[in-house]
């Protein structure tokens, strides 16, 4: 058992100096025919007979387990202590997700239940603890593969993975820490910015048990120059507060203010919980980033300028770890790998990706779309977990910088007749305009892909491997409206029909997926075959600049970044090994500096000028 205080924090939005970390061996065992709960397991070790790494699903190698069958119901438990010189009134256990369904015993007593294979979850488990004696908790966490109304993503359902499907991830996959508090402490954070007023909002709650008034400090700097230093007096669990940053004082230009890929500059926050005698009850260290990103014009904006997406898929998928990350490292070469590559974004597909992920993208410069893992099917129960889970990822990452749109439905996926189903059409109407109303700041693509029906922007899922196809289908906005009309990439409406484009930005968010020819008798997806190296690279070559030639694109997205199971078609292999050098695929991704069309540019020009000595907006389509 180990203070964590050099490992990062698996909350970097809500950092303590002092954690303890869960990770490591604990007992596991299968429980496959559900006796667990009839026979108390959660009150027993000697059913304890397997181990497990933790945070690793059985299913993966990494886990020491590696037993990708079917098992719906799985039991973890391992013991811990709380250092003596740890101090504070009260003790909480928080996971980073757990794959789908959790029930949490310390000491026998359940202390917590939460269903959502993407989220995080804690519960104060004091009242539970024991004196003198070894802690124990236990995990039960139920994933039944048959269950397609569970939010899933690519997890299969099947046995053996297919097409585009992956091995399944069950059970904790993301830290599992404990964390000691006095009365008084932060329980979340919000960040919200506004360049054009030159404020940071922050939304922050409180646990303030038997304190009935207590004040937060907040002090925030930006390259060690204090923007603010205030006291807030709390009352109650909630404070709001939009504090000025008089940023026009400052020296600083504003690449070394506002945060894009080119220039992550983040306000560093410290929040301090103080009682009437001015003595700390918590403290916790954060981040913000001041940037804004909308829409306008047939263009992504960020900062109130337009801003061409570079962006390649991400499947945060590794083949001895599965949807979990093999280690911090193994997160932020990530983020390095897809920069290095030339692009400036990541599309996260099919899955909510880990904190420390995003908190690499925050630190070291990328932009990501934050998608939903998805349902297959449309019922009740689907519409509930996934309305219920994607509130709350939008909770636990709206405060990332990083994240620039929000994507809950791809491909149509767990609405398969959106077409001509009208509640089907509700439920995407209804994702959009609750996204909306718990984020106003960003955009959202309700579905992305193909069958738009509302959403700030539209997104196109086309694998047609000829360049000059593609320029044919995109080159103008007339040539985009008769693919929409007549061509119907996928054999799939682009649109909903009776629904209007309306001026919205128009990205390629999926394209490509070059694969190597494959192996006699492999298992092996992909969406283009091509005999070697040198006719890989031409091929990227071809279609890259096809979409480059596309003047009237906003961005794009290519399929895919790794190789990842079957779905041979990764940029990397699954080992993180580029199939081409990195500087090729940067020279390519970059391309040469394109202007934008006029008619776009004076579109653009009637942006709001901002609070950084309103100058004039100039094209940035080749900023990284």
């Amino acid at each position: 058992m180990t203070v964590s205080r050099l490992k990062l924090h698996p909350n970097q939005q809500l950092a303590r100096a002092q954690w303890i970390d869960l990770r490591g061996q604990w007992g596991f065992a299968y429980d496959d025919h559900d006796l667990g709960h009839r026979e108390c397991w959660q009150e027993r070790d000697d059913v304890f007979q397997r181990t497990i790494e933790v945070p690793f699903p059985p299913e993966s190698p990494a886990s020491g387990v590696d037993d990708p069958s079917f098992h719906p119901i799985v039991w973890y438990r391992r013991t811990f202590e709380i250092p003596h010189e740890q101090t504070g009134d009260l003790v909480v256990l928080h996971f980073g997700a757990v794959d789908y369904r959790a029930s949490v015993w310390v000491n026998g007593s359940l202390v917590v239940q939460h269903e959502g294979g993407q989220t995080p979850f804690s519960a104060d488990i004091t009242d539970s603890l024991r004196q003198g004696v070894e802690q124990v908790v236990v995990v039960r966490a139920e994933d039944y593969p048959g269950d397609l109304a569970q939010p899933r993503g690519k997890q299969d359902w099947r046995l053996h993975p297919h097409d585009i499907w992956y091995k399944r991830t069950t059970g904790i996959w993301q830290p599992v820490w404990i964390e000691m508090h006095t009365s008084a402490y932060i329980t979340g954070v919000l960040w919200t910015p506004d360049i054009d007023r030159g404020t940071l909002g922050l939304a922050a709650t409180l646990s303030q048990g038997e304190e009935d008034v207590v004040r937060l400090r907040v002090r925030l700097t930006l390259h060690d120059v204090s923007l603010v230093d205030d006291v807030l007096t709390v009352y109650g669990a909630d404070v709001q507060r939009d504090m000025s940053l008089d940023l026009g004082s400052l020296t600083m230009s504003r690449e070394q203010i506002l945060w894009s890929p080119g220039h992550p500059n983040l306000i560093d926050a410290q929040l301090t919980v103080l009682n009437d005698e001015g003595e700390t009850l918590d403290q916790v260290s954060s981040y913000a980033g001041l940037r804004s990103t909308g829409t306008e014009g047939g263009r992504f904006l960020l900062n109130g300028r337009p801003y061409y997406l570079r962006m390649v898929l991400e499947q945060g998928y590794w083949p001895e770890s599965h949807l979990a990350a093999p280690s911090d490292e193994a997160l932020r070469k990530e983020v390095e790998l897809a920069k290095a590559l030339g692009f400036n974004g990541v599309r996260i597909h099919q899955k909510v990706e880990d904190p420390r992920f995003l908190y690499w993208c925050d630190r070291l410069g990328l932009v990501v779309w934050g998608e939903m893992a998805n349902a297959y099917v449309f019922n009740r129960t689907s519409v509930e977990r996934i309305t219920k889970e994607w509130m709350e990822v939008i909770r636990r990452d709206a405060s990332h910088p990083c994240i620039v749109t929000w994507v809950p439905l791809n491909e149509s996926w767990g609405v398969p007749s959106l077409l001509r189903d009208p509640p089907q059409q509700s439920l995407v109407q209804t994702l959009y305009h609750l996204t909306k109303t718990l984020d106003p700041t960003r955009p959202v693509i309700a579905n992305d892909g193909w069958e738009y029906f509302v959403g700030d922007a539209m997104g196109i899922h086309d694998y047609t491997f000829d360049g000059d196809s593609i320029r044919r289908r995109y080159g103008s906005s007339e040539a985009i409206a008769r693919t929409m009309s007549e061509v119907q990439p996928g054999d799939r409406f682009v649109t909903v029909p009776g629904t209007g484009r309306s001026g919205v930005p128009v990205a390629l968010t999926e394209f490509g997926g070059i694969s190597y020819q494959p192996e006699q008798g492999r298992p092996w997806f992909g969406y283009g075959i091509v005999p070697d190296l040198t006719a890989f690279e031409e091929k990227y070559r071809e279609l890259i600049e096809a979409v480059l030639d596309c003047p009237t694109l906003a961005g794009f997205c290519y399929t895919q970044l790794t190789d990842t199971g079957q779905e041979t078609n990764g940029l990397l292999t699954e080992t993180r090994e580029p199939k081409i050098s990195a500087a090729v695929l940067q020279s390519i991704n970059r391309g040469p500096s394109r202007a934008v069309p006029s008619d776009v540019l004076t579109e653009v020009r009637r942006v709001t000028r901002t609070s950084f000595g309103g100058e004039s907006i100039r094209p940035v389509h080749g900023s990284t």
